[in-house]
Order: structure tokens, then sequence, then C-alpha cells
């Protein structure tokens, strides 16, 4: 729904009903909701409204004097404010309110950061987050870039979340509510600067350096991308911050003579002319870079991402350099520098920089440290690394109680990239809230399987659970490393199956014994996975999983030799196309009592100790739509007694030594597994589905390509949602269930109920003992 469509209110008085909205909670209704309301009756005491914050699109009528009306960008001013009684305070100062609306950027402003009020300039105004359904707007925040003495007092270089939002110097920028910024008298930087400073010689400028120079007696800030001679003439190409008319993005050749090595501060008053101009330090930056590291560079144009080739020293230069080969065009070389060849690619895809320019691609990296802090941080974050004897440990999973906290939200889970979504998919499903297979992140392996072990635990569980975001770059550094043990070519390249994955990790890599023994005819066979197959002629419709997994074994001849601690089954489809049924229902526990091969069983008709089966009443409707028949032998014989059954032929049941009672009641406890997780395809692409807690509406859903930030050069945005809707679903008669449409389906329960791919089961009990 777009914002245009809906009215904003704050609550300033609070009502009686419901209790849970505060004073100060920004609501929202859809205009068409209230114009209804109004033909209705034209003076209303109530409205619908949704409050901000939910999770829900659930309205509540509310007293229309509790509330006072919002324009929408007064509504987003809001929305950037910590709680509820912010809100009602700031709202209460209009003159604050208008003063905000009126900011704009290239605004110099004071804001108010740890105690101290920094002089910065406004270089973002806008969200940091997208809306959602249930909340259709987002907060505005202003992005400031600080200035002259207080820069490197901020906690950002301009991006939010790995989406970049304005370009500054490392710790130079900050994003705070309009609740904290003020504007200032603004002061021009006069070139005079720049005319009084020492004449530039050519061999003090390098590539990467930063630079301000002069075009029409204005200062511009950039960055060196090449010193060149023309008819005895020195001018230097210049990646521009901004171009002459103020708008970003570009390349520029300037006179040797216009140019200034390093940033000049903005504001005159705080700059000592007399002092070279000091240049960030960038020396962490790219602690770590080696040739073949991906990487990034600011240009003028924005983002230029590349991988390093070489890396050394130029003539006489200390400092170090380094010759990226780009992903495109802008570049300005094809690996010569100075009639020196120091590597060779595709002509303009070439650029030299100083090594400090560099910084790891940030489509794969984390949020910034400073939001890293900031995020929630569960208890058991701490125990990663035992430091008694160094060793590192499993973070657990995450708990019920923990989910909203850590996992809900965008930029959550493990990040997407380049067809991975089989493995993201595959790996929050198994890890994010179950520890079924945590024997696998730290049994015994061979040497040479060891890092890929390191990495799966590492770099991907233990970040997942502890802060919610698994990067892209370590799921792609997974993949690296099976292709290169030469399991596939295109691991890193092509969409996989998630069995495929599972079965190469799992049996290949990490020897983990079989999850799943089947009995067949008195042998015993291993697997990781079960594929479910039917026969001909099952009479089927809205199948549950329960009903699927009991066809399956009665037609294929199957029994489970033990009960299994993780049961993963693959769903009757063929191929990412073909679907065998257009819904199936999840089973939330799956009884395998009667799928396993020895073990006291009760006859269905009177409870005592079952003694035959018989595999021609299976599909009998008289007996009930699933289950496998077994009877004790009295029970049998009466069945079996009617003109219809007597051409069955019952087998004897396997019965453990001890078990033989001579027909004594047994009241033997069920084997169940629950339900955890669900894989889905649609058109290629795999989500999953986590039931994490108890109760019916526990569930979230995850895709690690929900969203995307730009194109080619872009980077996926995963997210987890809540989707209480499933469990509104679970609870309707299949009658009820067969009947929805799935494009009317609320939320995403459509694809859990229509493109279930792969369901994965669990037994905590057994688990602790494998």
């Amino acid at each position: 729904m777009a914002s245009k469509d809906n009215l904003y209110f704050i609550i300033t008085e609070k009502p009686e009903n419901p209790g849970h909205v505060n004073v100060g909670s920004i609501c929202y209704t859809p205009e068409y909701r209230y114009r209804s309301v109004v033909r209705r009756c034209p003076s209303p005491s109530k409205l619908p409204v949704i409050p901000f914050n939910s999770y829900s699109s659930l309205d509540y009528d509310i007293v229309l004097t509790c509330m006072k009306p919002l324009s929408e960008k007064e509504a987003e001013l809001l929305l950037a404010l910590p709680d509820d009684a912010e809100r009602l305070k700031w709202f209460t100062d209009k003159a604050a309110l208008q003063t905000a609306l009126g900011l704009t950027e290239g605004t110099t402003v004071i804001v108010e950061e740890g105690g101290e009020e920094l002089r910065g300039i406004i270089r973002y105004i806008g969200g940091l987050t997208r809306p959602t359904f249930s909340d259709p707007l987002s907060g505005t925040f202003f992005g400031i870039e600080l200035q002259g003495p207080d820069k490197g007092k901020g906690n950002t270089n301009g991006s939010y979340q790995l989406k970049i939002l304005f370009t500054c110097a490392k710790d130079c920028g900050i994003f705070a509510p309009f609740s904290r910024v003020r504007p200032v008298v603004p002061t021009s930087l006069s070139p005079s600067v720049l005319e009084s400073s020492p004449q530039l010689q050519t061999d003090e400028l390098i590539p990467g350096d930063r630079v301000t120079y002069l075009i029409n007696d204005k200062c511009h800030h950039g960055m060196v991308l090449d010193v060149q001679e023309v008819d005895g003439e020195h001018f230097v190409q210049i990646s521009t911050d901004t171009d002459q008319n103020g708008k970003r993005g570009g390349e520029v050749r300037v006179s040797l003579d216009s140019v200034m090595k390093g940033e000049v501060p903005a504001e005159p008053e705080s700059m000592d002319i007399d002092t070279p101009p000091v240049e960030p330090n960038t020396d962490d930056l790219y602690t770590g870079l080696t040739v073949n590291s991906v990487v990034e560079v600011t240009l003028g144009k924005g983002n230029a991402y590349g991988i390093i080739r070489w890396i050394g020293n130029v003539t006489d230069r200390k400092e170090k350099m380094a010759g990226l080969e780009l992903e495109d065009d802008s570049g300005v070389s094809d690996g010569t520098f100075k009639n020196e060849r120091y590597f060779s690619c595709l002509p303009k895809r070439a650029l030299f920089v100083k090594l400090t320019s560099c910084r790891p691609d940030s489509r794969f990296q984390s949020l910034s440290t400073n939001h890293d802090e900031e995020m929630p941080k569960p208890d058991n974050t701490d125990i990663e690394t035992d430091h008694s004897t160094g060793k590192l440990e499993t973070v657990p999973p995450i708990s019920a109680e923990q989910v909203n906290q850590i996992l809900v939200g965008r930029m959550r889970g493990i990040q997407g990239h380049c067809n991975s979504c089989y493995m993201d998919a595959a790996l929050f499903s198994l890890f994010s809230c179950s520890s079924v297979l945590d024997s696998m992140l730290f049994k015994s392996t061979a040497p040479q399987d060891a890092p890929i072990q390191r990495t799966l635990l590492h770099d991907i569980v233990n970040p997942l659970r502890s802060k919610g975001f698994v990067e892209g770059r370590h799921i792609m550094k997974l993949r690296q490393q099976l292709q290169k043990h030469g399991y596939s070519h295109s691991f890193t390249t092509d969409e996989k199956d998630p069995e495929e994955f599972l079965s190469v990790i799992m049996h290949h890599i990490l020897a983990l014994d079989p999850l799943l023994k089947l009995s067949a005819g008195g042998k015993v066979q291993d697997s990781y996975c079960y594929q479910i197959f039917l026969d001909q002629n099952h009479s089927l419709v809205l199948p549950t999983v329960q009903q699927l997994l009991e066809h399956s074994f009665h037609s294929s001849g199957l029994k489970l030799a033990e009960v299994p601690s993780c049961l993963i089954l693959q769903m009757p489809r063929f191929g990412k196309k073909f679907k065998m049924f257009d819904k199936i229902v999840p089973s939330l526990e799956l009884d395998i009592s009667d799928l396993l091969s020895e073990g006291p069983q009760q006859c269905i008709l009177c409870g005592s100790l079952a003694e035959q089966q018989c595999s021609d009443c299976f599909k009998d409707p008289v007996f009930g739509q699933t289950g496998f028949k077994v009877f004790c032998k009295m029970c049998s014989a009466q069945v079996h007694s009617h003109p219809q059954r007597r051409s069955h032929q019952p087998a004897a049941v396997d019965l453990p030594k001890g078990y033989q009672d001579h027909g004594m009641p047994h009241i033997q406890a069920r084997d169940k597994l629950e339900l955890f997780a669900v894989l889905c395809i649609e058109t290629s692409h795999y989500v999953s589905f986590i039931k994490y807690g108890p109760n019916s509406e526990d569930w979230i859903f995850f895709d690690s390509m929900a969203d995307r930030e730009g194109e080619r050069d872009g980077y996926n945005i995963p997210e987890v949602q809540p989707c209480p809707e499933v469990g509104m679903y679970l609870e309707m008669s299949p009658a009820e269930l067969a009947n929805q449409v799935p494009r009317d389906m609320k939320g995403v329960a459509k694809r859990l109920f229509c493109d279930a791919y792969m369901y994965l089961y669990q037994s905590t009990t057994v688990s602790l003992y494998r």
C-alpha cells in the first residue's frame, strides 16, 4: 500500500482500549477506510488505526479525541525517534518540527553525538530501511558528514547495513534524527586558500591521493586517477565527488596548478593553512588485502569494484600501490602504469591506486563496527571461544524468545550471492534455531577437510546464531572450498539442489554417520535424505506429510531400522517445475511408530500388543485415512473374516524378545518427530520456513535474496519475517484449506503449502545421543 493513500496520527492521550497502544505512538489508517467510516457516520467518534511497529496489519478503534493528525513528512521525522515518549515530546515542539522540515542537503548543521556538539554538512535525508507491508513509512534520518576538527568523531562512512547512502571518510559520518540536529549559518571556502598553498610537483601526487581542486573559483574534492603531461603542461585526472554543477559522479581533468593535496576542510575558521592537510588514517582498511582480494574503491561516479592483480612500489614512491582489474571500463589502462606493464587485462579495466584507498568489497561485508555494537546481543555470544583451551565452541541455536530480537528484519539471515539460495536456505534451516546436526560442526574430520568445517562453524553458524546475519562472502568462501575439492566445477556459479549440497558436505566432507537407516527385505540401507515416491494408484488429493511418508513406505516395502535424530524428506515432485500436488499440509508431528521395523506396536482396534500387519488393509478407509494397519491375533481374525478381506494375507510383526506377553495390553509411548523447517522452491529460487517455537503462530520466513540494492554492482538484501498466518491455515479443516485460493492466501503462507520441496524433522531425544 502506498504511503500517499494513508492518513497518519499520533496518540496524544492514553486510550482505554487497546491497552498496549501508548501515548506518542504513531498510527495510520488507509484513506479508503477513512472515507468508508465517514460515509457511514459523518462525525465518527472513533477511527480504526494501525499502530506502527506492531508487525501486523491489525487495526484498533481509537477515540478521535485521543489522536492528532500528522502530515506524512512529520510522521517520517517522528518515526526516527527511539520511543513513543520522545515522539510526543518533540511533536509538541512545533518550531523544531518546522525547522527540520526545512533542512536540505548541503545545509551546515550542529549534531549532538555522545554528549558533544559536532559540526557537519547534511549529505543525505531519508530512511535507513525500506517501508514494509505493516509499516508503510520508515523514519527520516539525516546523514551528516563531519567537518574540520570533528572529523573522525563519527561512526560510519556513509553506509548503513551495506547500503551506501552517502560517501565520506571512515568515521566521518553520522546518521541522526532531527531531534539531535540544528542548522547553523553556513560559511564558504575561500579559493584563496588554494592560491596561497605551495605549488605541487608532479611527483607529489600518485593515483589514490585525495585532493582538493579549483574550478570556477569553487573548491571540490576528489581522488587522483592519473597525472598526465600534454604539450609540456601537467594535468591531473580526478574522480570527482561532485562536478562543477554540484552533481555527483564523473571524472575531470584539471591543471596541476589548481590542485591541492589532501581534503581542505569546509570550515575556514577551523583550518590552519600553514599545516598541510592530513589524510584520514585508513591503515586498518587495507590490512590483510593481498593479490586476488576482491575490493572496492570510491570514484566520483560511485564505487568501483575489482580484483587486486598487483601490489608493490612504483619508481621512488614510499606508498604501497595496488593494481586493480575492474569489473567495468572505468579504469585508465590495460595494466600499464607510466609505460611499464605490471599485469595484463582488457583496455580501460586497470586502475592503479594507493593500497590505502582500497577496502574489502562492501557487497560481501558485514554491518559497520558501530552498528554491530548496537545490535541486540544474546546471552550466548560470549561463549564462542573457550579461553581455557583456546578451542572454538559452537554458539547455541537461537531460542524462541530471541528470534524476534536477533533474527527478524531486513539484512538478517544469510546474504545471498550468485545462485547461492539453495545453500542459504539449507544452512539457515538446519542451524538457525535447531542443534540437531551440530555434531557435524565439531566431529573429527580429515586434515584436508578441516578448513571447510571451520568455515561452516566460525564464519557461518556462529555469526548466524550470535548476530543473526552472515555475509555473502562467507557462503562464497564455502562454495570455493567445495569446488576446490573437486566435487563440482560449478559450485561457485551454478544453482544446485539442497540435497546435492547436503550429501557432499555430510558424506564426502565430514563423513557424518548416515541420518537414516532403512530396512527393506531384511537388509538395512543408509541414506541422508529420503525422496518420497508414490504409486499411480494413490487416492490422495490434499495430503499431509504423514500420509505421504506412509504411502511411500508402503508402496516401496520400507521400514525404519531405528528412530532417526534428523529426517530430511523430499516431497513428491519432478524437477523444479512439476508438482504432484497443488497443496501439501505440513504435519507438525510425524508419528513414525508404525514405520519402525522392530518394536512393540498396539492393535489399532483394541490397543493390545499387535502381532500381525496387513498390507492389503492399508488403503481401506474403514480403518482411517492414515497409518499402517496392525492387529492383535484376535482382532486380525475378526477383521479378515469379512468376505471382502478373506483374500488378504496378514504378516507377522517382528517383535523383540521379551514382548511375547500372550495378549497382555501394552500402552506404549509413540515415537514422534517434530517439524523444525521447510524448504520451498518457486521459479528456481529457494526460501525456507522455520517452526521456531511451540505456539501455532511461531513461524518465520527467510529469503536470502528478498531485495537488492543496485544493479550489477549491487548486493542482495536477505530478510527474515514473521509469518504467524501459517498457524491460522494449519488450524483449518481439510475442506476449508482445499478451498483456499493460493493467490489470496495471506502473507507468505501460500509458498509453504504450495511450493514445499523439503521437510526437516528432528527427534530432540535421539539427537542427544548422536
